[in-house]
């Protein structure tokens, strides 16, 4: 299946992941249902450890183009 941008590929996977949990929040195992709590503790920090990393990478990306733009005058 081809998907023209990468984040609506990664919505519809989101989406579904977070369905099934629904779907397993009324299983009728306790362990289970006590599973989708931490599942979705952890989907969630490692959304916000993403964001994160984007945000570490950016940085880099402008130290670079600055550090490239000063070695370039010096030449």
């Amino acid at each position: 299946m081809y998907f023209p941008d990468k984040s609506e590929y990664q919505d519809i996977r989101e989406k579904s992941l977070m369905q099934w949990l629904d779907e397993m929040e009324q299983h009728e195992d306790i362990a289970v249902r006590g599973g989708v709590k931490l599942a979705r503790e952890y989907v969630q920090s490692l959304q916000k450890e993403i964001e994160n990393l984007k945000s570490e990478n950016e940085l880099k990306k402008e130290y670079m183009k600055k550090l490239m733009a000063g070695k370039r005058a010096r030449e």
